[in-house]
């Protein structure tokens, strides 16, 4: 059997909510060589009727909560009786001396080995900053094929790691009770990127509402340069232990409807994959070339989504017509 044909048929099973085929499918778009056949992968998805979805990404510093948090939101959503599928990619940190990782973030997740309307994918971070491993704005584009929801679990992060939001229609950061005072929230770049904040592990009631206060008052402080949001961005006060505040957080994540436009993701990526790739000096040189290039792609798409692939033909092209491969 043909590469093609395999993947057709791992489509189909994927499309028939099946785990196997849908790994199979991941650990394509993943490897390090995956630029042609990505293209021809992405071509034979987009026969599949395309569904609306929401991406959500779930950042925060380590030892948040954000893993349990993500666990008991999935085991409430097999509580709705509903035909919604929801994906979760949850990126675990690598070490810098062996590169391995221990995934853990899947033991804070159990559901029946059955239950198909969850998918969960465990990628290390392969020591990537902000938060997010290199392919996963590639596995994200493959998800959403099969998926309503799909959650980005990011590595735990610090203060200036927002890569999560370039990727997802919407954003929330999660914090410990007294994860900081209003100096430390408001010196924070993090800040001012997401679309909601958590205040997860809130089993003390005195402790989080100061933290709730002391949040929103810094909020107050930094409204102006909140991506001029009309208002400040809602924060939640929950506990996994005392399974406080879930509903009201599944309740927001479902009336979310404005998302952002896929271009803008494709061409944010884009020029990340440059500046890893090329460094400054070849963002530098590939800019005006390369938005000359995205405004045809775009013009060509029709309303359409252009493809990043052929973005990274056209930059790994211009390079080669400079540093030719014998």
């Amino acid at each position: 059997m043909d590469r093609e044909n395999e993947w057709v048929e791992w489509i189909e099973g994927a499309s028939r909510g099946e785990k196997y085929p849908l790994a199979k499918l991941i650990s394509e778009v993943e490897r390090r060589d995956s630029n042609s056949n990505r293209k021809k992968l992405f071509r034979l998805l987009d026969s599949i009727p395309p569904k609306s979805n929401t991406t959500i990404g779930i950042t925060g510093t380590p030892g948040a909560g954000k893993s349990s948090l993500l666990g008991e939101i999935s085991r409430k959503f097999l509580e709705i009786d509903s035909d919604i599928k929801l994906a979760i990619i949850a990126i675990d940190p690598s070490s810098s001396q062996s590169g391995g990782s221990i995934l853990g973030d899947r033991t804070r997740l159990t559901i029946p080995a059955r239950e198909n309307r969850i998918f969960f994918r465990s990628q290390a971070s392969q020591l990537e900053l902000g938060g997010v491993n290199p392919y996963t704005f590639h596995v994200l584009r493959l998800l959403r094929y099969f998926f309503e929801f799909i959650f980005i679990e990011t590595v735990g992060i610090g203060q200036n790691e927002i890569e999560v939001s370039k990727i997802s229609d919407f954003s929330f950061l999660v914090l410990p009770p007294l994860g900081g005072d209003q100096i430390q929230f408001m010196k924070s770049g993090i800040m001012e990127v997401p679309d909601g904040f958590v205040i997860n592990k809130c089993d003390e009631k005195e402790l989080a509402n100061r933290s709730y206060h002391m949040l929103l008052n810094s909020l107050e402080f930094l409204k102006d340069t909140l991506n001029e949001k009309p208002t400040l961005p809602p924060v939640f006060l929950t506990s996994v232990l005392n399974r406080l505040g879930i509903d009201e957080l599944m309740k927001h994540f479902f009336s979310l409807e404005k998302k952002k436009e896929r271009h803008r993701e494709i061409e944010s990526q884009i020029q990340k994959w440059i500046l890893a790739e090329y460094g400054r000096k070849g963002m530098n040189y590939l800019s005006p070339l390369l938005q000359s290039e995205m405004e045809r792609l775009r013009s060509l798409a029709k309303g359409g989504s252009m493809s990043y692939e052929e973005l990274e033909e056209f930059v790994i092209g211009k390079m080669e017509s400079i540093f030719p491969i014998h």
